[in-house]
């Protein structure tokens, strides 16, 4: 496995450092997927509940229409006391004041009040006490102030009662008497509610009419309204937190198991990591715990695989590496010319030995990668058998011994790396072709059943023992003919057909022949196109 960068080794030190002590962090400005999580859920409320803040322009459509309505009852109320006797004046103050909850004052044309509605009658409203307010009252008209601060509101004149009652102590009194016509005022309560005034002229005679309207109703309508909304997010809010903080615990904890687990399998410290399977879940988390897992697992496999090849590479090579070793170091004190012929002999088969050990071990390397890299193509199995065959036959490959091919079923097409696909069947072919005595032929056969296309070669030599089968696909395992020179095969050529088999989806495993007689099968099941 080749050296990480040095800025990959620091990044993912940080990561282990971050796994290890269970710290949020943040890679290239993005934040950990917990607060992502938590931040997309939370947000859409968050800009909900700037909806509280927006309320102040409900309010200010209210007054404005309650403007309109003390406007066109000043106006009224003028009217009607416009040419009526003192006493029908005052009857009317009282009534009107008690009917629409107001205060009614009348001033004559010198400005001095002569009439209260609050003095002729019980009062039609009382502003309200703050000195005995609860707690939630207090909190309304906070809240209500840090809404008015937030949103800029225009600032609001208190109400207070002027210590002389003339009519020049009401700035919009004063208006209504210089201009003639009726004037409309917004003043605030000490509870926060607004108080709104009209003045109006009365009559041509120069008297003026006052009125004065406590509007409670539209605090209590704003602050129910903002009380509800708020309310609702702050609910929505909760449940939104803990389900956010849930899916994140569902997600996040089993995501930083395998980080864990994969930290440690690329530090290489641990020589079976377990790494969490997570079979309870059958979401998108167990689905990667499981293939993680897997892939550990081959990982490892490939791993060992390596390092046993390697091991065994080093041991095959070293032997004719000895044996070379010790003829060219012999040849120049031996004078024998036979002797010196012989170790001649042995040089060049070393030589050619370790030659071929190479080159099968070059091949058998590169199975994997060319295999995962190439494209299949459909492939006549049984046309490229006979082609086999006849080029076998054409350089007297098969040592004078017959091979009988026989295809049965549909047409044996299957989709594979033409190249690969014809070393297999040489190595078949070689493997018979070396242990069948030199009368008896070598049988091929051919059966496609419509899913699997099945390729056996049998031939009648000793055949293979049944707790041996397996072992004669292991690399560098090589049970060789008796007549048959030392190292004139390299005990690859099993495994390499066994590997190609493998990558296209299929197996090649050893049998004893199906008519009972003896000899060995090697059959070969590839998936059909």
């Amino acid at each position: 496995m080749g050296r990480l960068p040095p800025g990959a080794r620091r990044g993912s030190g940080e990561v282990h450092s971050a796994l290890r002590t269970g710290e949020q962090f943040t890679t290239t400005g993005r934040f950990a997927l917990t607060a992502r999580i938590l931040v997309v859920n939370i947000l859409p409320l968050v800009l909900l509940g700037g909806g509280l803040f927006y309320l102040d322009g409900y309010r200010t459509q209210l007054i404005n229409e309650r403007f309109k309505m003390a406007r066109i009852e000043a106006q009224i109320t003028a009217e009607a006391l416009a040419g009526a006797t003192r006493e029908r004046q005052e009857a009317l103050l009282v009534q009107i004041g008690k009917e629409q909850r107001m205060r009614l004052r009348m001033f004559d044309a010198e400005g001095r009040l002569w009439a209260d509605s609050f003095a002729l009658a019980e009062p039609a409203f009382q502003f309200d006490d703050i000195s005995d307010d609860s707690w939630d009252q207090q909190f309304a008209r906070w809240l209500d102030r840090t809404v008015d601060t937030i949103v800029s509101a225009e600032p609001v004149t208190d109400y207070v009662e002027p210590e002389a009652q003339e009519a020049d102590a009401w700035p919009e009194l004063a208006r209504a008497r210089e201009e003639g016509v009726s004037q409309v005022r917004l003043y605030d309560w000490l509870d926060g509610t607004p108080v709104i005034t009209a003045a109006a002229p009365v009559g041509l005679n120069g008297a003026t009419l006052l009125t004065v309207r406590n509007a409670v109703d539209i605090t209590e309508s704003v602050r129910a309204a903002r009380s509800t909304l708020g309310i609702a997010v702050l609910c929505v809010l909760a449940a939104s937190i803990l389900l956010s903080l849930f899916l994140a615990r569902t997600i996040v904890t089993p995501l930083r198991l395998l980080a864990k687990a994969a930290m440690r399998v690329r530090a290489g410290r641990e020589r079976e990591v377990e790494v969490p399977r997570l079979p309870e879940r059958s979401d998108e988390i167990g689905l990667l715990a499981r293939a993680v897992s897997d892939m550990t697992g081959a990982l490892r496999q490939r791993i060992d695989a390596v390092d046993s090849f390697a091991a065994d590479v080093a041991h095959e090579i070293k032997n004719p590496l000895a044996s070379l070793r010790s003829a060219i170091e012999s040849l120049p004190r031996v004078e024998d010319p036979n002797l010196r012929r012989e170790l001649e002999q042995i040089a060049t088969h070393d030589v050619r030995r370790i030659d071929r050990l190479v080159s099968e071990i070059s091949d058998a390397s590169r199975i994997d990668a060319e295999m995962s890299r190439a494209t299949l193509e459909r492939i006549d199995l049984a046309d490229l058998v006979r082609a086999i065959i006849g080029s076998r036959e054409h350089r007297s490959e098969n040592e004078g011994r017959a091979i009988e091919l026989a295809a049965r079923g549909f047409a044996p097409i299957v989709a594979g790396v033409g190249a690969r696909l014809e070393r297999v069947v040489e190595n078949l072919l070689d493997n018979a072709v070396s242990f069948s005595p030199p009368d008896a032929p070598i049988e091929v056969g051919i059966d496609n059943d419509g899913d699997w296309v099945t390729l056996t070669v049998c031939d009648y030599g000793p055949g293979i023992p049944e707790d041996s089968r397996d072992k004669v696909f292991q690399r560098f395992h090589s049970v060789r003919p008796e007549q048959e020179d030392f190292g004139h095969h390299s005990g690859l050529g099993l495994a390499i057909a066994r590997a190609i088999a493998e990558a296209h989806d299929g197996t090649l495993r050893a049998d004893s022949r199906p008519d009972a007689k003896r000899g060995a099968c090697l059959r070969l099941r590839l998936p059909a196109a």
